[in-house]
């Protein structure tokens, strides 16, 4: 039978990239993309919640209406684990992050709040809630990662392990 991507069919390798270039993999998915799945706990047990993001560095962050349930669940317990992917073809495509940290939910108020809202397309954000973009923005959830599980098969043909790991602590 012929293979479209032979090396699939190969023993996966376990070669680890280095910190620079993993870094660099991780940051470049983040830019490519403006959609996550934001999974949190509750009473009700796990929810998972698809969300627009934007990033700085290996922070995430998005706004929420504080009566949400994610938000809810947020406040109960701010550890939470975001998916990041890319659209899936085949196996050798698969690629996709899950970030794990606390959420923080930062005001205007808050000494960090003006770096982040920077980062922030907030202007969409308030125009299509109605508000003018000169408005209080309120605020913005952001999670900075503690650790990321990057997962991308296309490695395997460069002999390198397809699953990888990044720590904010190295």
């Amino acid at each position: 039978m012929a293979l479209t991507n032979p090396w699939l069919a190969e023993p996966s390798p376990t070669r680890r990239l280095s910190r620079d270039v993993l870094s660099g993999r991780i940051l470049n998915l983040l830019s490519t993309h403006n959609m996550c799945v934001l999974a949190t706990t509750g009473d009700d047990g796990p929810l998972a919640t698809p969300v627009r993001y934007f990033h700085l560095g290996f922070s995430i962050m998005f706004t929420a209406s504080p009566r949400s349930p994610k938000m809810k669940n947020i406040a109960a317990d701010p550890r939470v684990c975001i998916g990041v992917h890319a659209p899936l073809v085949g196996l050798a495509g698969s690629r996709g992050a899950q970030i794990f940290g606390e959420a923080v939910v930062m005001s205007s108020d808050d000494a960090a709040f003006a770096e982040h809202w920077q980062a922030f397309r907030w202007e969409s954000e308030q125009i299509e809630q109605g508000r003018s973009p000169d408005d209080d923005p309120g605020g913005v959830v952001v999670v900075e990662a503690s650790r990321i599980v990057y997962t991308e098969h296309w490695l395997r043909k460069e002999g390198v392990a397809p699953r990888q790991f990044w720590s904010a602590v190295d």
